[in-house]
This record gives C-alpha cells, structure tokens and sequence, in this order.
C-alpha cells in the first residue's frame, strides 16, 4: 500500500502541466484541476419543472444538518456524469438533467470548484446506496425554506439557490441519460472556459459532508 501510495504521488508530480491531478484516499480517487481546486459536481433536485421544491439530504458528519447531494469527480470523469451520479448515491433519485447553473468556488482551507446542474426528478428509489450504507436521509423543501436552511451552516449551498432565483427559465434536455447513476454522454461544451465560475465564496465548509 505504501509503495503504491508513493508511485501515485510521483504520478500526481508528474501531471502538473495536465487539466487535472489525481489523489488517492482510502477507497476514493478524487481530481484536482490545474489551478489546485478540488473537482465537484453536485444537482439542485426539482419536484416539478417550476423548480419550487428542491431535494435536500442529510449531512453523513451531522445527521441533524441538510445539504445538497454532491460530490468530487472521480478521474476521467465529465462533471455532467458526476452529477448524476451523487445525486444517484446520495439521494437515491434519478432524472432528467437541466442547465449548467454554475460554477462555484471555495477558496478557502481546502479548495473547491462545483459545478452545479439542476435535474428535475422522475424517478425515487425506496433505498438507496447512502440510505441502506449510512443512514442518509432525504427531504423535500420549498425554495425559500431550504435557504434558510442551508443558509446558518451550508451558505455556499445557500448560494445554489441565490443564483437559481436570478436564472432564466427553467428548461430540461437529456444532458446526461442516467438509467443507472453514470452518465451515457454529455452535451455541456467548453466546460472549463473561466465564465462559468459565478460565485466565490469564503467562509463555507464543503468538505464536511
């Protein structure tokens, strides 16, 4: 384990000049893009095409606590394909994915760049990965309930839907087909052109999930 710990290492040294770095951790290999930013991918789960409930699940550190299911990249993986697929784990729903909301930062401590997707939800699973493994649980909120929510302990996810409210209208296209989770293929062009980055934020904690 050691050896292969320190090959990987020397890997990572090596793909400085490449869009994104791998890190490995215990049963996960997460990416990192040229600029040092965790890769995250994670959806705003809508009831309904007017997008006035959305899909919150419990926090895995703080049960008590509600955020919106996401998650890093995995390598090779396109940031469409990885939405689906968290939302998939954590959520246990899967659905038609909507537009590229945005790309939001987290500069401080431990670093993180988020694309966030809305996807309107067709499909519940009665279990599901997260819920059968940890216990996750799920809820449905009304837009301003959820920031509220969110707002005292996950304001970057506050933020999510902050940008929601400015958007134009909602619309829904097969983006990613997730029958199982993983994506099938992604429309979603120039996916790292700087102008998808909207918010930056300083004080939240992404990583205590």
């Amino acid at each position: 384990m050691l050896l292969l710990l320190l090959l990987l290492l020397r890997l990572s040294w090596s793909l400085k000049c490449r869009t994104y770095m791998m890190k490995f951790k215990p049963n996960q290999t997460r990416t990192y893009d040229g600029e040092g930013f965790k890769r995250r991918a994670a959806c705003l789960c809508f009831k309904n095409e007017r997008e006035d409930e959305v899909l919150l699940v419990s926090s895995s550190r703080h049960p008590d606590q509600w955020i919106v299911p996401g998650g890093g990249m995995e390598p090779e993986e396109e940031p469409c394909g990885a939405a689906v697929r968290e939302v998939y784990e954590e959520a246990g729903v899967r659905g038609k994915l909507g537009r590229l909301l945005g790309v939001f930062e987290h500069n401080q401590d431990r670093k993180h760049r988020t694309y966030v997707y809305t996807l309107l939800v067709t499909e519940t699973l009665e279990d599901w990965e997260d819920s059968v493994n940890i216990g996750r649980k799920r809820k449905w909120f009304k837009i301003d309930e959820a920031i509220k929510v969110l707002q005292s302990h996950k304001p970057v996810h506050a933020e999510y839907l902050h940008k929601l409210l400015n958007t134009c209208s909602p619309t829904y296209s097969p983006l990613c087909n997730p029958t199982n989770g993983n994506s099938t293929g992604s429309q979603v062009t120039d996916i790292n052109a700087p102008h998808y980055v909207v918010c930056s934020t300083q004080g939240s904690d992404l990583v205590s999930r």
